[in-house]
């Protein structure tokens, strides 16, 4: 493969780390997003959803996934993948654990259609991130107690930089073609498990206080969010609470040649010294 690889998403909380990867690695990198922004190493493009012929110009390997936030997946993304499928370009479509439990799942109706496309794809469906704490569950790290409606159920957390790991060894050898990964962790831990593992990183007690659905959907609207994408986090917590993502998979050394990395070594990473008190 000598073509250029599109990375859409390219400042996002994976595709940063995948295009540093690719650059890394030698490949010629097309970083995608709707406001371009300079990468080191890469070329900058502006992508449009609905009209991706520009951005796949000269590209023969993409990087695709639906933005945080958005609720119709198909509707988005097909548009790219049908343009990509006319110029023969192999996808990487991330989607997420567990989707292909029914095939009225949209983001599985994604997978579906590049499955069906015929083109080479290999589909990555990783578990929840170790970022969120960062993100999403910032603002109860930050008051002490992590209020989220996961129950007692435990997720194998996957640190964003073995996601695109994963997808730069996908993206490097047609040997995974056809096939699909469930990325995570190598262990599953509850979130009080969590909460107590992240105090030590950020100098506070972090507590945990399993939530209803109702009132986690207030605090993530009122936190930024959007209403609808709000009650979506809502309903894929229900997974966690019965079990379901607390398998471990070999998805990740298998994909990029290396362990996953703990939650423990996420926050050793990541935890900002600054919030530290």
């Amino acid at each position: 493969m000598s073509g250029k690889i599109l990375v859409v998403g390219a400042t996002g909380t994976v595709g940063r780390h995948l295009v540093a990867a690719l650059v890394a690695k030698g490949e010629t990198v097309k970083a995608a997003s709707r406001t371009p922004a300079a990468i080191a190493g890469a070329e900058s493009v502006a992508f449009d959803f609905a009209d991706p012929a520009a951005a796949l110009e000269g590209v023969d390997r993409l990087y695709l996934l639906s933005p945080t936030g958005h609720l119709d997946p198909v509707g988005l993304l097909t548009p790219v993948i049908t343009e990509a499928a006319r110029r023969k370009v192999k996808i990487v479509l991330q989607t997420a654990m567990g989707v292909d439990a029914d095939d009225n799942i949209p983001l599985r109706q994604v997978e579906l259609a590049v499955e069906r496309s015929g083109v080479p794809f290999v589909i990555l469906r990783p578990n929840w991130f170790a970022d969120n704490f960062e993100t999403y569950w910032k603002g109860d790290i930050l008051n002490g107690t992590l209020r989220v409606p996961a129950g007692n159920g435990a997720t194998s957390l996957v640190d964003a930089r073995d996601i695109a790991d994963s997808a730069a060894g996908a993206l490097k050898t047609d040997r995974f073609n056809g096939q699909a990964f469930a990325l995570t962790g190598p262990e599953a831990l509850t979130y009080a498990q969590a909460a107590e593992l992240l105090s030590k990183h950020y100098g506070r007690t972090i507590g945990y206080q399993p939530t209803d659905d109702q009132t986690f959907v207030a605090a993530m609207t009122k936190a930024g969010l959007n209403e609808g994408y709000a009650q979506l986090l809502a309903a894929i917590f229900h997974p966690v609470r019965e079990g379901w993502t607390a398998s471990v998979t070999d998805a990740v050394e298998k994909l990029s040649g290396h362990a996953p990395r703990s939650l423990e070594q996420w926050a050793k990473d990541n935890v900002k010294a600054s919030v530290a008190q």
